[in-house]
């Protein structure tokens, strides 16, 4: 039987440091298909919200010192339709191709300024809030950042 929608959810991460200067600093990256965003991956059978995004963070950028935030906790839910590579391997086990995700995200902090890309990402920015602001592509990620910021000025992070 094929389903005609399925619903997934995934983990993310608002990633910050200090830069030289002491000022905070956001990572981004830019993904194949060209958008800019947050770390985040599928939860894998077993694992924690919190195993999800330690383990997509290293996967993903090589950052394996990270002080998670566990107040910071938001959500945003977002459709598409998977193309491409994806979508024949959801074929091929029976998943279906229209997709609703729920993604969740902490806040966390590193003292790490390296990163090491995945092949799903093409680069990678660390950039002060405006301006990951105006980077960042998709309105479900900027609302997470906005919120991460709101968070971070109202307990002094």
């Amino acid at each position: 039987m094929r389903f005609l929608l399925s619903i997934e959810k995934s983990v993310g991460s608002v990633i910050f440091r200090k830069n030289e200067n002491g000022e905070k600093e956001f990572l981004l990256l830019r993904y194949r298909n060209g958008h800019w965003d947050f770390s985040r991956g599928h939860v894998d059978v077993g694992e924690t919200e919190q195993t999800t995004l330690l383990r997509e963070l290293v996967e993903e950028t090589g950052i394996t010192e990270l002080a998670i935030i566990p107040e910071f906790r938001q959500s945003i839910f977002f459709y598409y339709r998977a193309r491409a590579g994806e979508a024949v391997r959801r074929k091929q086990e029976k998943r279906s191709c229209n997709v609703i995700k729920k993604a969740v995200y902490y806040l966390g902090e590193t003292s790490q300024s390296a990163v090491v890309l995945s092949p799903e990402h093409t680069e990678y920015a660390w950039l002060p809030y405006e301006q990951a602001l105006a980077r960042i592509t998709y309105a479900g990620a900027k609302k997470i950042i906005r919120k991460a910021y709101d968070f971070m000025k109202k307990h002094h992070i």
